[in-house]
């Protein structure tokens, strides 16, 4: 078990390479707490820094990729913001020093579950949402991103269900899909989330579940996209 030093010392290092002084540093340690060992877990924070995420990377993306059109823009964006992108930025922030797993968590290699680990990011950026604003979240956003190479061609890295469902929706001109947490079972390091997936347009709802939030969101946009292609086929 650390002790109360050598965790202040962790938190300190990580604020350092974050570049981020923590007004309210239970703050930080909630963002870096998993349901298996707490109440006062990281979900509503990444809940938060999800959104956050979205919005500072589109406007880095404005700034940086000018004569890009919206489409394009969307898929660069989503490779920036998927699992794979925030979990080597933790690797960087070497999170798996820091967090706060349960013992089943632990012995199940939690501390080095991507999923865990990108979900801890979007946890760190909405708790300095909640610290100091906007502002500094977006500069957070933008230290973090500061060594991913983005150009233009990244739109054609690795489509997920996820990405391939927004371009599927965006080459016929309708809006975004809306994923909404419907429900989670099972012990907490082991928990399973269940997911929807709807697109109010066209009056499609389908669900998925997983081991983490993004799992269930790219199970759920598989399965609709899954029925969409089979029905514009028909």
């Amino acid at each position: 078990m650390a002790t109360s030093t050598a965790v202040s010392s962790g938190l300190a290092e990580l604020q350092i390479r974050l570049g981020y002084a923590f007004r309210q540093t239970a703050l930080l340690q909630q963002a870096l707490t998993h349901r298996s060992f707490s109440a006062d877990h990281y979900e509503r924070l990444e809940f938060l820094g999800d959104s956050v995420l979205n919005l500072a990377v589109s406007h880095l993306l404005y700034a940086q990729l000018s004569d890009m059109p919206e489409g394009d823009l969307s898929r660069v964006r989503a490779n920036l913001v998927k699992q794979d992108t925030l979990h080597q930025l933790a690797k960087t922030l070497d999170l798996s020093a820091v967090m706060r797993l349960g013992e089943g968590e632990m012995r199940s290699g939690g501390q080095g579950r991507p999923s865990i680990l990108a979900d801890m990011v979007e946890a760190i950026i909405g708790a300095v949402y909640l610290d100091s604003g906007y502002k500094d979240a977006q500069a957070l956003v933008e230290r973090l991103f500061q060594k991913v190479d983005i150009k233009p061609d990244m739109q054609a890295v690795g489509k997920d269900p996820k990405t391939e469902l927004q371009e599927w929706l965006q080459g016929r001109k309708l809006a975004l899909p809306k994923y909404t947490v419907i429900g989670t079972s099972g012990a907490a390091h082991r928990q399973v989330f269940e997911v929807s997936c709807e697109v109010t347009e066209l009056r499609q709802t389908q669900q998925g579940s997983g081991a983490s939030r993004r799992a269930a969101e790219q199970a759920a946009a598989e399965a609709l996209l899954k029925i969409l292609k089979s029905e514009s086929a028909a």
